[in-house]
């Protein structure tokens, strides 16, 4: 489990093919302390398993799966990403809650500076925009951000200075692509509706009457 909070922005030393899978290779710097094969850590909001240590590189094994469903397979050396060590007992929560289970893979369609902050907006299938709605979370690339506006095939978020400055986010232009959580409870509540299905009495009228809008 993880906040959104991104700890910092790290490089790729190695990127190994094997056949479908990839290892990858991650220098964690100052991060490293206290890190131990088997622990969790989120990069670009992908939640890998650390599976050896060698200094302060971490090694992480992605599946085809994980590839095929995340920006990860776009990795090379020299590439920057977010890192986030897993969630403590009794650590702050900055951000909302983050699984590292990505979604789906969307891109910056705008991205647009207003006063000292920025507005992103980004493209994603329409199945991520039905359990997304404005003033919720959403995680981009590992960043715990709130929802401004949610269109069928698209949403926007603002980000402050000090987000656009220590995250990745602020390095990418129109066209990129990253990776996409939404909230987890959108989630749950989606699939218990859609389980539903006609026999459910929670309809957007009902919503209203009882203070939900």
């Amino acid at each position: 489990m993880f906040t959104g909070i991104v700890e910092k922005v790290l490089p790729i030393v190695a990127i190994q093919r094997r056949g479908s899978a990839a290892r990858i290779g991650l220098d964690l710097g100052d991060l490293a302390e206290g890190v131990r094969v088997g622990d969790s850590i989120a990069v670009d909001g992908v939640c890998l398993t650390v599976t050896s240590l060698s200094g302060k590189t971490a090694h992480f094994d992605a599946v085809e799966e994980t590839l095929s469903r995340t920006t990860l397979d776009g990795l090379k050396p020299g590439s920057l990403v977010n890192v986030e060590r897993s969630l403590r007992a009794g650590d702050r929560l900055g951000g909302h809650f983050v699984q590292g289970h990505v979604d789906g893979v969307g891109s910056i369609s705008a991205k647009q500076k207003q006063g000292t902050q920025w507005t992103f907006r980004f493209a994603v299938p329409r199945e991520l925009t039905e359990i997304m709605i404005p003033k919720g979370s959403v995680a981009v690339d590992g960043i715990s951000l709130t929802l401004v506006d949610v269109q069928p095939t698209d949403f926007s978020v603002a980000v402050i200075p000090h987000t656009f400055s220590v995250t990745g986010l602020g390095r990418k232009g129109l066209g990129a692509r990253v990776n996409i959580e939404c909230d987890m409870i959108g989630r749950y509540v989606a699939k218990l509706l859609r389980g539903l299905g006609s026999k459910s009495k929670v309809t957007e009228e009902f919503l209203a009457e009882h203070g939900f809008r």
